[in-house]
């Protein structure tokens, strides 16, 4: 049995979610139809990213790329895009999030500012990105 990586979220989604999965347990019902399979499974979902949630500890200001940190990254076309590393819905601003586990985030994870990566794209090939900025969740509007 593998333990599952702790997925940061801020301490505002970890309340969100919590509140959510406090509403959904009192919603049961005793039908067995689809929005009950629904709610089931959401209810799953959420047990899991709290279940390992590391709740608003900012990781250290050192410039590499883990959970809980915000990333600006520059791709092959020269677009950048910026969004935080971390749980999905473990944000409460406007920052797209990125899961460790995706492609992009396994690539990216350990990092340093300035490295090139290489990750798996939809379509089977490969692309490369350049971490610019790495820094804590919170201080990123600095």
């Amino acid at each position: 049995m593998t333990t599952a990586q702790p997925r940061w979220l801020t301490k505002e989604a970890h309340a969100r979610l919590r509140a959510e999965l406090d509403d959904l347990l009192a919603r049961r019902t005793e039908s067995e139809g689809e929005e009950e399979a629904q709610r089931r499974a959401r209810i799953r979902e959420i047990q899991e990213l709290l279940r390992d949630a590391v709740v608003g500890e900012a990781p250290p200001d050192d410039g590499i790329a883990e959970p809980g940190m915000v990333l600006t990254v520059r791709f092959e076309d020269g677009d950048t895009e910026t969004f935080l590393l971390g749980a999905r819905g473990g944000a409460d601003d406007d920052l797209d999030v990125y899961s460790p586990e995706s492609p992009l985030g396994a690539a990216l994870s350990g990092a340093k500012q300035g490295e090139r990566r290489t990750y798996a794209v939809p379509n089977g090939g490969t692309a490369e990105v350049t971490l610019v900025r790495a820094v804590p969740h919170g201080q990123h509007r600095r």
